[in-house]
């Protein structure tokens, strides 16, 4: 070899490109092309085979194809040449966008050029010569990435490239990924400046340079002999100990994101058709898929590609995983939600498969709240799988393999891949599989602690999957010097090996906080409000309709409730409840959950009746101005319980001293200006005045500039701190409403020249909290609009409430830890407190805000332009709540507070005699145990009871059976959330079971 080293790389690479050519270098058109559509309404395979032979016309290459989300049905004829007699056919395809081959009337395999190549398909494995060929192209017009532009630009139509048939050769196809392969690692090891090995390098170039002047490569005799220097080179194996890759196929296919649901399913038929259909070359592969919605849809849509997916199950290729219904957002959701989500995931996957999930598969997501190992453990799953994280613009993790503890205690084994992706070959990026490779085997940040990682490879978001060439790479790379050995496993193969090699594991405690994409804890506010409606109706209708049916013999709807809950389930994945999906996405959304919440309603009706009893539907007693039928009334009812009609003692006065408006009862004197201005809020007991809340004025409106430099409607950068203005006062302002139980103010603002909003004060009698209930018209671009409370407080930390318990984040900016929290999700309250006072926000459909030294903010609402251009544009009405108290946020009764906030009174035609004492309660000294779910059991009759420890305390609960339940229930246990057989717990005489609770426990009761 000459010692010009480059000239001789460029040799080698110029060859291997050559060698491409060669893989199907005979092909010839096909015999016939012809085109039905457009369809606007993806028409099946079994609806394109009705189509009349009058509707297809001829299609040629070059022909244009539009609008954005048609379908197009092509018949193809082509003949095999007699020549090719023994050789395998392959079909070719290139239309720009996404397609599928239907052959024989199965889905044999998706077709993808625009990212994610995949141009071909198998026709025959072996052909006899001149065979007749008959087949469909189901083309789609979107791309992996759904269609270019947002929703009001042109759409370029989409161009046929390429149709024919080939014949593959086996040998150039081998010959090719062998030199590949080594002429990529040469490459990369010139690239990272790899010094450890010289020798490596220089024997890498000088063989690829001998089997360059070895070959004639259009004399196919001559490759033998010259493939024997790569053999050669293939013989150089790693060291004893070597970081070693688990590699597992997948295709994350976002439910809905830059596509609407319709399409999503069309998505994982050719994703899916195309594992399947590699499984039968590649034995060793291995494919991994999540969400249980998505196999339930294929198994409706296309029973013939499920029963192999099935049959792949079966034999260890396919591995289901995750656990979930789909991959749900982990912020938003509430607890109770997320437990569904495994419930319903968790119960597919042994009904269809056999088997539980191990593992909660959950990469794509935008945090980690700190229940959420507890919940696991509590639905079966010990593992944890994510790579988000490293997606940190502060702080970047320490580990990829660590213990995750959750708030109460419980720990899941975690792993985040250290190639930092679930698309690894498969991002896009001008990287090879054996840069991915030795990315991994350099970037990984436990190899003092263990030697294992896992890479989760091909195309994915939009889906698609790995290609053959990815696993001719992988076979290749088993053990090569200069690479990770790489093994296709399971995951549970991958975890039992990470449970016997990992040593010393770190622990991380708490909530896994992203420090990213902030901005989906508001955006799309629509959206969010109709998930809290969802929730909190679910949690209604089952408590109601569980008691009627113990109460008097009712039916349960079972089957209904559990719809509605896959509905909202699905509207909880990772990409529609943030708010980062396209108009089309939210556009389905309004209607299912106008669907679903209707659905809820009338059921609930159908469980209580219209009429004017009152109703409690939580958890804890509650005295409170309501008002039914336009009339107010103060109403007292236990937890779980019908109330009555009471007196009050308390009343509400408003007097007026010029701009100054004021507003008091027995607990609370506030003080607003006719701006609508909060100037003063004085917290009262016994009669007498405890404290001032306010430092500054308080329900201030306030503006910001919100450009994110990169996620439009995911992100907000911390630079919008710097931009905020403070918005005008009212310009009018009216008594609404004056009674002795609750006086209303209106307040008008003109936020800007683009944007409204009306807001009422209220103040009720024996009420504990300030309300303001605002609707707005918001028509701004690229701003976020918040609303502030200064308070007299100072504390390092504030209080949110998240998923069945809360998180301390900091008040301040001492580190990049803390900075990093600028925005944080909470749901229904977030607190700020000394020792012996405390102020705490409610609101009733909002999850971001912030704590800055004194001044609390709750968001309200953005407006970002990609990948909705009309994002939150339009009416919104929500509602938030001031509450100031004088003891510790837990002894205050905030958590009751913000239950009582977020779940109004309801009236019915029950009689007392119906539900005539609390149905269940439970007493625990501090009040520390919240009764948070009452529920009928998944798979029998039994009372289900989820409860929650809320302050971090240990102690035993007394839960308290009403008479009627009480006289029906002969035994308990204490359960997962799965329901399974528990721990028997003993029924007292009188209706009491004692229950011991750790800090931050969930404890699931059947009663039978």
């Amino acid at each position: 070899m000459l010692k010009h080293p480059e000239y001789t790389r460029d040799r080698i690479r110029q060859l291997v490109q050559r060698l491409e050519k060669k893989i199907y270098q005979d092909s010839v058109p096909v015999t016939s092309l012809t085109v039905a559509g457009p369809s606007l309404n993806r028409m099946s395979h079994a609806e394109a085979l009705q189509i009349p032979d009058s509707e297809f016309r001829e299609a040629r290459i070059g022909d244009q194809f539009r609008p954005e989300w048609a379908t197009f049905w092509f018949r193809v004829a082509a003949e095999v040449p007699k020549a090719w007699v023994g050789e395998r056919v392959d079909f070719l395809w290139d239309s720009q966008s996404e397609a599928t081959l239907w052959v024989d009337g199965v889905s044999t395999q998706g077709l993808n050029m625009t990212q994610g190549d995949r141009p071909d398909a198998i026709l025959l494995e072996k052909a006899a010569g001149g065979e007749k060929l008959n087949f469909l192209v189901e083309m789609a017009c979107n791309n992996k990435f759904g269609v270019p532009g947002s929703k009001d630009d042109a759409i370029s139509p989409w161009h046929l490239r390429k149709v024919k048939i080939a014949r593959f050769n086996k040998a150039a196809w081998d010959l090719y990924w062998d030199a590949y392969v080594l002429t990529k690692l040469m490459e990369e090891l010139m690239r990272d400046g790899d010094m450890t090995d010289l020798s490596w390098q220089g024997r890498l170039l000088g063989e690829l340079n001998k089997f360059c002047n070895a070959i004639v490569e259009d004399d196919e005799s001559t490759w033998p002999e010259a493939r024997k220097f790569l053999a050669g080179l293939y013989e150089f194996k790693n060291a004893s100990r070597m970081f070693e890759l688990s590699m597992i196929g997948h295709a994350h296919i976002d439910t809905a994101w830059l596509w609407p649901l319709a399409e999503t399913w069309r998505k994982c038929e050719r994703s899916f058709s195309s594992a399947v259909a590699y499984m039968k070359d590649y034995p060793e592969y291995r494919f991994s898929c999540s969400q249980a919605y998505q196999y339930d849809i294929i198994a409706k849509r296309n029973p013939v590609l499920y029963s192999k997916i099935k049959a792949a199950v079966k034999a260890g290729q396919w591995v289901p995983v995750g656990g979930t219904w789909i991959e749900p957002d982990c912020n938003i959701p509430s607890g109770e939600a997320l437990v569904r989500q495994f419930v319903f995931g968790q119960g597919y996957f042994e009904k269809e498969f056999g088997r539980r999930c191990n593992e909660f598969w959950n990469p794509d997501v935008f945090g980690y709240n700190g229940q959420l190992p507890q919940i696991m453990r509590l639905a079966g799953i010990k593992r944890f799988l994510t790579q988000k994280l490293s997606w940190n613009r502060f702080n970047k993790p320490h580990n990829h393999t660590f213990l995750w503890r959750g708030i109460d205690g419980s720990e899941v084994l975690t792993h985040f891949p250290p190639s930092d992706t679930y698309n690894a070959f498969g991002t896009g990026e001008s990287k090879s599989e054996l840069s991915w490779l030795r990315q991994n085997l350099r970037d990984f940040r436990d190899h003092d602690r263990s030697n294992e990682g896992i890479m989760l490879y091909g195309w994915g978001d939009g889906g698609g999957g790995p290609t053959k060439g990815m696993l001719e790479v992988i076979r290749r790379t088993a053990d090569l010097q200069g690479l990770p050995r790489t093994v296709q496993r399971t995951s549970d193969e991958f975890f039992e090996r990470l449970e016997g090699n990992i040593e010393d594991p770190a622990v991380l405690f708490g909530e896994l906080y992203f420090e990213y994409h902030r901005g989906t804890y508001t955006s799309q506010a629509a959206v969010k409000r109709n998930n809290r409606a969802g929730e909190q109706l679910l949690h209604e209708l089952e408590f109601l309709a569980t008691a009627q049916a113990v109460q008097s013999g009712a039916a349960y709807p079972a089957a209904e409730i559990a719809e509605i809950w896959k509905v909202l389930l699905l509207n909880q994945f990772h990409d529609i409840l943030p708010g980062s999906s396209i108009t089309q996405v939210y556009e389905d959304s309004a209607r299912q959950f106008e669907e679903i919440l209707g659905q809820a309603s009338k059921l609930i009706v159908d469980a209580i009746g219209a009429g004017d009893t009152p109703v409690n539907t939580i958890g804890f007693a509650r005295g409170e101005v309501v008002e039914h039928n336009g009339k107010l009334a103060y109403v007292k009812a236990p937890a779980y319980s019908t109330g009555e009609i009471a007196e009050t003692a308390d009343t509400v006065a408003f007097t007026r001293e010029g701009d100054s408006l004021t507003l008091e009862n027995a607990h609370l004197r506030a003080v607003l200006t006719t701006g609508g201005r909060l100037t003063s809020l004085v917290l009262k007991e016994n009669g007498a005045d405890v404290r001032e809340t306010m430092r500054g004025n308080g329900n201030v409106f306030e503006i910001y500039d919100d450009m994110p430099t990169a996620y439009d409607a995911w992100d907000v950068d911390p630079y919008h701190l710097e931009t905020k203005a403070e918005l005008a006062p009212a310009a009018s302002w009216e008594v609404a409403a004056t009674a002795p139980l609750r006086v209303d103010l209106r307040f008008e603002y003109k936020l800007t020249d683009k944007c409204t909003l009306s807001q009422i004060v209220r103040l009720s009698a024996d009420s504990r909290r300030l309300e303001f209930h605002c609707t707005a018209d918001w028509q701004e671009s690229h701003k976020m609009l918040k609303v502030a409370f200064p308070v007299d407080i100072l504390a390092r930390d504030a209080t949110y409430e998240m998923q069945f318990g809360h998180a301390d984040r900091p008040t301040h900016y001492s580190t990049m830890y803390d900075l990093a929290r600028y925005e944080v999700p909470m749901h229904r309250w977030f607190n700020l407190q000394e020792h012996g006072f405390g102020v705490a926000i409610l609101n009733n459909n909002k999850y971001g805000g912030s704590t800055y030294d004194n001044v609390m903010r709750l968001s309200l609402l953005r407006s970002p332009k990609h990948p909705d251009p009309i994002c939150d544009m339009g009416s919104h009405s929500f509602s938030f709540a001031i509450m100031p108290h004088s003891a510790d946020w837990r002894e205050a009764g905030v958590i009751a507070e913000g239950f009582r906030f977020n779940f109004p009174i309801r009236f019915g035609g029950l009689k007392p005699a119906d539900l005539p004492a609390s149905f269940v309660e439970v007493e625990a000294e501090g009040g520390n145990v919240v009764l948070d779910t009452i529920k009928r059991a998944e798979t029998s009759d039994a009372v289900v009871v989820r409860l929650y420890e809320a302050h971090g305390a240990r102690g035993t609960a007394t839960l308290r059976l009403g008479p009627t339940l009480a006289s029906r229930i002969t035994k308990a246990e204490r359960t997962n959330v799965l329901e399974d057989k528990g721990e028997p717990v003993v029924i007292e005489a009188d209706g009491t079971l004692a229950v011991p609770y750790r800090p931050h426990e969930i404890i699931t009761l059947k009663l039978s």
